[in-house]
């Protein structure tokens, strides 16, 4: 597992680990209250390894609209598609498209490095147009468990024929709702995002992908931003 990955990972799972969970608490035999440590810790480690799966899923969105994710690994491939927009990451180039008009645009850039997982930064317009991916509620989970007066309550569902485990996270700077499945998918999610509300909700998950789940939108207009090679 790359670097990166490993200390997201660790840095979830330590912080996340410290919250302390008001109003859904027990005793142990010796009087300590024991918070829901666990399963956050859990959630996040779930939605972490959800980025080593080969994976489709698809999200209904408020008005009609639909999003979705698709992951392969071998090659590791990418592609998160929203209302109006597409970002792909492939070994051969990171492509993030738009459409305006009845026209898509994308521009190339270069691909990450080998092995490398996309980074948060890469999903700034797919959360502006209501598509939340796995390592932004991450994010969201760690900065909830910095926030020493968050409180967590926990529920379960079944989304798209999956049991999901969720939480109600409250706290004065943002309060959200995520659901996870058993297999890391995220499963819902309902909160603000860079002061937008934003809700998605998993409406069908497959453990396989179509192969043009990572192509550019057809007819596309294309600025290729890469390197030239040496």
């Amino acid at each position: 597992m790359p670097a990166a990955s490993t200390t997201l990972r660790m840095l979830a799972v330590s912080v996340i680990a410290s919250l302390t969970v008001t109003g859904c608490q027990t005793l142990d035999d010796a009087g300590r209250a024991i918070g829901r440590s666990d399963l956050v810790n859990d959630l996040a480690a779930r939605l972490d390894g959800a980025l080593e799966l080969t994976y489709s899923a698809d999200y209904q969105l408020p008005g009609g609209q639909s999003a979705s994710i698709a992951q392969t690994q071998d090659p590791v491939r990418s592609a998160y598609t929203w209302p109006g927009g597409k970002l792909t990451v492939t070994p051969e180039a990171t492509a993030r498209c738009e459409t305006a008009a009845g026209r898509a645009s994308c521009t190339l850039e270069a691909p990450p490095a080998a092995n490398a997982k996309p980074t948060v930064t890469l999903f700034a317009e797919a959360k502006q147009r209501g598509l939340v991916t796995p390592p932004v509620v991450v994010g969201l989970l760690t900065a909830a468990a910095l926030d020493p007066d968050a409180v967590i309550a926990q529920s379960d569902t079944t989304l798209a024929g999956r049991h999901a485990t969720c939480v109600d996270v409250k706290r004065s700077a943002e309060d959200f709702t995520a659901c996870v499945t058993t297999e890391g998918a995220l499963g819902r999610f309902t909160g603000r995002i860079d002061g937008r509300q934003v809700e998605l909700t998993l409406n069908r998950y497959r453990e396989t992908v179509d192969g043009t789940a990572f192509d550019l939108p057809p007819d596309a207009g294309v600025v290729d931003r890469r390197p030239a090679s040496s």
